[in-house]
């Protein structure tokens, strides 16, 4: 079966490798402690940034099943074919009900999960050896989606949704190609939030984030030194350090500290340093760290605790204000324009910014433990690039969603009713002159999303109130709130595409011709025609 398997998933790699490129330009996620946050809960997030994801929003129902029952192993099962069976393993009694995307988030207990792939450097022998043995060689049937479906089927805390993923990897190991690579993931659920690292084989290992810090991964592992006997904070495989002594990636002798990361999954991508140095100089001025640094800390406590409009901007950032900044320079055209479109093949020189225009969706998970359980994980959702996209909060236990977010054929033609195209549509109009429409973008968003962030808290203590009295009264509460406000989303944002469609289409300003800024003449070399 194994060897079956892994010829299924070899031939998957291919197609994987040929869309998605290098690891170097997926998601960026956070995990946010909840004495991190100004109102107490526990956050992580996610921008899936795929530039082939084309799985619209879903709720998966609780379900019941039989004793006995089998539960399929599929990898890369997030696509409109399936994905490929390639085993089975023993099903619980009971699952519970979760949202499920591209990637699944979070389920109706309020615990939540987000991914960043990472990879290895094999310019360097010993990274050439780790990924022969660890990724080549590794004999493993659990992708990062099937992880993180049974997680979420399985787990009602963020603890046991770790241990869930980690017998998982031990029990069937890890399967790099079908993601691309290892995957560090973060997992909240509003009173603890972890990271866990999938290395390949049945080597993982994950550590508590502390109650008042701020972690941040982009697309290379992040768990370094960590304390095997600390229980409360760290759970690893039994082989984490054993297995690197065998293969002598670590000589427990010679008196340096074993550093995970650097022994499983050795890489030192600017593109990633460079998107973790300005989450922590964002939330953590003070530290003053470089922007040049390889390595920054696992995790960091912010100079002040943040709120959700705080973590929604760290996720849309473009480098503003920095030596860094996309909008400035000849790459970002005449309108200051913070997206690049490049090969993803090849080895360009522009910097890696957290918001990129292939973000499929931006997914900020807010749980707080103080509401009942089924209440308490918010997810704030929105399609597209963030720095033009909104964000509309929904429950897992939902009794529906509005069809617009579950609609939606990337490869398809644009869909007016589809939540995913309407952002995409907002997104391309922006780009027509970007320096003036994304103002129009921010005093569009603005008003509802700060009444959002005021109103949702009082609508869920109201919920919770009737929860304790009639739980169905309080799902359909939500659902009414979740689907009115993701509605109008929708209206306003299929408005606001039309608006910069007609301000700026043509190289025009409000019907006006407006010629380029002298100083992009200049780049483009234009001169006025001598007869």
């Amino acid at each position: 079966m194994r060897r079956h398997s892994r010829l299924i998933a070899w031939l998957m790699m291919v197609v994987v490798v040929l869309q998605w490129g290098p690891v170097l330009d997926a998601c960026t996620i956070l995990g946010v402690g909840r004495k991190a946050m100004v109102d107490g809960s526990g956050v992580i997030t996610h921008n899936d940034d795929s530039s082939v994801a084309d799985f619209p929003l879903r709720i998966v129902p609780a379900a019941d099943w039989p004793e006995g029952a089998k539960r399929k192993i599929i990898a890369n099962a997030h696509t409109r074919d399936g994905g490929n069976v390639l085993g089975e393993m023993p099903q619980v009694r009971h699952t519970y009900r979760y949202f499920m995307s591209r990637y699944s988030f979070m389920n109706e207990k309020g615990v939540a999960i987000a991914e960043s792939t990472f990879g290895i450097d094999t310019s360097t022998d010993l990274g050439k050896k780790v990924k022969d043995v660890m990724w080549t060689k590794g004999d493993g049937l659990v992708d990062c989606w099937l992880a993180q479906d049974v997680a979420l089927e399985r787990a009602a805390t963020a603890r046991e949704a770790v241990k869930v993923m980690g017998k998982l990897v031990e029990e069937f190991g890890f399967l790099t190609e079908t993601g691309g690579g290892g995957e560090t993931m973060t997992i909240t659920d509003g009173t603890e939030t972890w990271v866990a690292e999938f290395y390949g084989r049945d080597i993982w290992a994950a550590v508590r984030i502390p109650e008042d810090h701020v972690f941040v991964a982009a697309n290379r592992a992040r768990i370094g030194e960590i304390n095997l006997a600390d229980n409360a904070n760290v759970i690893a495989s039994p082989k984490i350090v054993s297995f690197a002594v065998e293969q002598g990636w670590f000589d427990p002798k010679a008196g340096k500290p074993f550093l995970v990361n650097k022994t499983y999954a050795p890489d030192e991508p600017v593109t990633s340093s460079r998107r973790e140095w300005r989450v922590y100089d964002l939330i953590a001025p003070s530290l003053k760290l470089p922007a040049t640094l390889v390595d920054y800390p696992f995790s960091v406590k912010p100079d002040k605790p943040l709120t959700l409009e705080d973590i929604r901007k760290i996720q849309a950032d473009y480098y503003a204000g920095t030596p860094y900044d996309m909008t400035k320079g000849p790459a970002a055209g005449p309108w200051g324009n913070p997206i690049r479109y490049v090969n993803r093949g090849g080895k360009g020189s522009f910097e890696r910014s957290i918001n990129v225009q292939r973000t499929y969706y931006l997914h900020i998970a807010q749980v707080n433990a103080a509401l009942p359980e089924p209440l308490r994980g918010t997810s704030w959702f929105g399609y597209g690039a963030p720095a033009t996209s909104y964000l509309t909060p929904i429950w897992a236990i939902m009794d529906e969603l509005p069809a617009h977010l579950s609609r939606g054929d990337r490869y398809g033609v644009f869909d007016r009713e589809s939540g995913f195209w309407t952002n995409i549509y907002v997104q391309q109009m922006a780009e027509l002159r970007f320096n003036e429409a994304i103002k129009h973008v921010d005093a569009a968003r603005e008003p509802r999303l700060n009444m959002l962030y005021a109103v949702t808290p009082n609508v869920l203590e109201l919920a919770a109130r009737t929860y304790a009295k009639d739980p169905k009264a309080a799902v359909n509460m939500l659902t009414q709130y979740g689907s009115a406000n993701a509605i109008a989303w929708q209206q306003e944002w299929l408005k606001l595409g039309d608006v910069l469609l007609g301000k700026y289409a043509m190289g025009m300003l409000d019907g006006q011709t407006v010629g380029y800024p002298q100083w992009w003449n200049d780049v483009i070399g234009y001169k006025p025609l001598i007869r």
